[in-house]
């Protein structure tokens, strides 16, 4: 499956949730929006969205500093 992550191209091997695509970027532990295809995905489905071929995926996080 082929997905566009943040403007990027990616191929995943399995069907993938946002979920699983946090973990796999090292993102789980952050506070994050996500959108895909232009529609922002709330938090509380992210273990519920699944992933599929063509989907553009944009992640923005926050970053901490003073």
């Amino acid at each position: 499956m082929n997905i566009t992550l943040n403007g990027e191209r990616r191929s995943l091997a399995t069907p993938t949730t946002l979920t699983q695509l946090l973990l796999a970027e090292g993102l789980a532990e952050r506070r994050v929006a996500i959108e895909v295809n232009g529609e922002i995905v709330p938090r509380s489905l992210h273990g519920e969205r699944a992933l599929a071929d063509g989907d553009t995926i944009e992640i923005v996080h926050a970053l901490g500093g003073g």
